[in-house]
């Protein structure tokens, strides 16, 4: 079975649990905490993934590190997973969760990369129309990024659908067209 659907499986399992002791909100928190010590912990992502380290040390070290950070069911989801051998599935279950309770939620996650800063007035517009214009579910989160490389203009990332409204692309597919222009000048 394929890495997707086992973290799938898994992640539909925790939030059907959550939604039975009505801990969803709480177990997001959690998964989105989990997440980000992935993200940003080299050392902790090699401790997930080692098949070297025990079981029983992996189950020690996790139940001190989130005991009293998580909830009880997210310590024994993680305990579980770890008794199970299937730690090193962790971090794709994880984005796994996130996605599925987005869907459950009705939240798409627009990503928008523009070439400076959006003020809080633009972005809410951008946030409002998207929410409006039915391409996305009734809530939107909106993740701006800023690369100067695009020039100006923006690129819309939004439920598998890009809009790529850039100075550079235009400025790209400009230069496309002139290269298979053959059009020469007389003299």
């Amino acid at each position: 079975m394929s890495v997707g659907r086992i973290a799938s499986r898994y992640a539909r399992s925790l939030i059907q649990l959550a939604e039975e002791e009505k801990k969803l909100d709480r177990v997001l928190e959690d998964v989105e905490a989990f997440r980000g010590l992935i993200t940003d912990s080299k050392d902790f992502r090699n401790f997930i993934k080692s098949p070297i380290i025990q079981v029983t040390k992996k189950k020690a070290i996790l139940g001190q590190l989130f005991d009293k950070k998580f909830d009880d069911l997210t310590v024994k989801f993680l305990q579980l997973l770890t008794q199970k051998q299937r730690e090193s599935l962790l971090p794709e279950i994880a984005d796994e969760f996130v996605l599925q309770y987005r869907n459950k939620k009705g939240i798409s996650t627009a990503i928008v990369t523009v070439a400076s800063e959006l003020t809080d007035s633009t972005a809410k517009l951008i946030k409002n129309k998207l929410e409006e214009s039915g391409v996305a579910f009734d809530e939107v989160e909106l993740v701006i990024q800023k690369d100067p490389a695009i020039i100006g203009g923006f690129i819309l990332e939004i439920e598998g659908q890009l809009y790529d409204a850039s100075v550079t692309s235009q400025l790209n597919q400009l230069k496309k067209d002139f290269r298979g222009n053959d059009y020469v000048a007389k003299q």
